[in-house]
């Protein structure tokens, strides 16, 4: 290869290389074998573990807790500030601001939903073909700022006086769902990009023991890590809820925009350290020339020019995708049609940020806000992940069943669906309850809000198996060059939720709410049943679909076809730190 050629082709295995593979963190033990590919006896005999994190993952996770902290925190007093009026005085005995009241609440809570999870699609097309994950996360920190700030500077209680709240609010709820989409969008394929490996090996552990690690086992690691850390940024809620109960709503939008500061900062200063796949800036142009010939063709394998430069040499001359791209578009466009199913599921979820708020405003709290018990949610996360992650899924694992995504997500559901169901009845429970009986309206029946516990339990159990599971269904089935964009999409089932939740707006009033948590529940269900019916057949071959990748000749020429080049010194400056 001459020199021109060896400094077009950079991105080579050696910039991209695999990382921690020294000790299995897992097991806390030292190895003496790596890298040898698992035989068909050995995937029969041996168990599956996750190899070793690396540093660099656990700094982005660091970022999302800042991000999610500051989003919760903000979200968790919204329902409040906008459906009751400003109290006389604080300490208040029911906070609030605008007073719009419950429909007009849950509608903007309910935009808020939308609108966060329309914007990754925009911010994932920027970031894949132009600027890149990391630069894309930091100009959308800055958009988040800017709304914050408004969002602190019209909850003053002068201002919330003057009239500028509501105005206020509006402004900063599109500000904050272009930067908070921006940031989802890139930073879960960004945490998981940190790994590198994509086959499975074999290794031998200091006690002898042999076992096969998997990118699967590694992934599902990784999200349960990172989903962890969103739920513990998701506390935040907690200490934002007391301070508009006491302070007032200024001290608990103020609190998240410090946080989110500090967020800037971790991002900024770990900038030398990410490994990242560079924008490729034709991706998708790329896909859509593929799936304009499977139109033609009716067969993906037609489309790879390997098959091109028989049937159409002119084509394959010009095409800037290779045979892997092909392979790995066919893999994204069936892991999109099971994100379909998603907008049911995350309707039963988006009742817990607005609904069951309004719903404990009508049963006894005691002195605990009634915004507050949504974070039960977080909190049972925080406690069964670790148990699922270092206990469940190893002893299953252990027996020969490694829950395959399908399984976990068609699981999800089902839990989702209890949950509704049992929101339900307690629902009936406080229509039977007096004093007023199933017109509370902005009264409390004599009834304990502590029997919402066990749907937001319920929920956050379904957390794990349906919505971490998804994201790192989207991104192990992304071609490499679009992960932020399948990640987008993914998302994007949450904005149709939004839109279902829209139209379900004249039914979330008494006596109405009963048959409509009814209706979610039956509708969640159905689907759980249906995805394994017709995607079931996809965890047979999850593993195989995953081991689609290029090797380091593949590598260089796909990079070479469209010029991209990569900074090959930072790239071993960032292995080198995390060796």
């Amino acid at each position: 290869m001459t020199e021109k050629a060896e400094q077009e082709a950079v991105v080579t295995s050696e910039a991209i290389v695999e990382t921690f593979t020294k000790e299995d963190v897992r097991e806390g033990t030292e190895t003496h074998e790596e890298n040898v590919e698992p035989t068909e006896e050995d995937w029969k005999t041996l168990r599956e573990v996750g190899d070793n994190v690396p540093l660099s993952a656990f700094l982005v996770i660091l970022i999302e807790f800042c991000e999610r902290f500051t989003y919760y925190g903000i979200t968790g007093p919204f329902q409040n500030y906008i459906q009751q009026p400003a109290p006389p005085s604080y300490p208040a005995e029911q906070p609030g601001a605008i007073g719009k009241g419950q429909q007009t609440a849950t509608a903007l809570t309910t935009f808020l939903q939308f609108w966060a999870y329309i914007t990754p699609v925009l911010a994932a097309i920027v970031s894949d073909q132009y600027l890149g994950k990391y630069k894309t996360i930091l100009l959308s920190s800055f958009i988040y700022v800017i709304g914050l700030l408004i969002l602190v500077c019209t909850s003053i209680p002068s201002a919330i006086e003057a009239g500028a709240a509501f105005p206020g609010l509006i402004v900063s709820i599109i500000l904050i769902g272009l930067g908070t989409g921006g940031i989802k969008a890139n930073v879960s394929p960004l945490v998981a990009e940190q790994y590198q490996s994509k086959a499975p090996f074999v290794r031998t552990l200091k006690d002898g023991t042999r076992v096969i690690v998997t990118p699967q086992a590694t992934y599902q690691q990784m999200f349960n890590m990172f989903y962890w850390g969103i739920n513990v940024g998701g506390l935040s809620a907690i200490a934002t809820t007391t301070m508009e109960k006491n302070i007032g709503f200024w001290s608990a939008y103020l609190l998240p925009l410090c946080m989110f500061i500090v967020g800037i900062v971790v991002v900024i200063s770990g900038r030398k350290r990410y490994v990242e796949a560079p924008p490729r800036g034709s991706v998708i142009l790329e896909a859509s020339k593929v799936i304009k010939l499977w139109f033609k063709t009716r067969n993906f394998d037609d489309c790879k020019p390997s098959a091109l430069t028989k049937t159409n040499p002119e084509l394959a001359a010009v095409a800037t995708w290779d045979d892997v791209f092909v392979d790995e578009l066919r893999r994204a466009l069936k892991a999109c049609v099971v994100f379909c199913w998603f907008p049911i599921y995350w309707l039963c979820y988006q009742q817990i940020t607005n609904n069951l708020i309004s719903q404990a405003a009508t049963m006894l709290t005691g002195n605990v806000p009634n915004d507050i018990i949504q974070n039960i949610d977080p909190f049972a996360l925080i406690i069964i992940i670790p148990i699922m992650d270092r206990i469940v899924y190893p002893l299953l694992r252990r027996f020969g069943f490694p829950m395959r995504p399908i399984i976990r997500i068609s699981i999800g559901f089902l839990v989702a669906a209890a949950s509704m169901a049992y929101t339900a009845g307690i629902q009936s429970l406080i229509y039977k309850t007096p004093p007023h009986f199933d017109h509370p309206g902005d009264e409390v029946n004599w009834i304990s809000a502590a029997f919402q516990i066990p749907s937001y339990v319920l929920i956050a159990l379904s957390e794990i198996f349906a919505s971490i599971t998804g994201l790192e269904y989207a991104y192990k089935k992304a071609p490499q060059s679009m992960k932020a964009i399948v990640m987008s999409l993914f998302l994007l089932s949450n904005c149709f939720a939004s839109i279902l939740a829209f139209a379900l707006v004249s039914v979330t009033e008494d006596p109405k709410l009963t048959w409509m948590y009814t209706g979610i529940g039956v509708s969640a269900f159905i689907c759980s049943i249906l995805i394994w019916v017709f995607h079931g057949k996809g965890d047979k071959v999850d593993v195989q679909e995953d081991a689609i990748a290029r090797d380091e000749s593949g590598m260089e020429e796909y990079y070479k076809k469209t010029g991209i080049t990569i900074d090959k010194e930072k790239q071993d400056n960032v292995n080198e730190k995390e060796a």
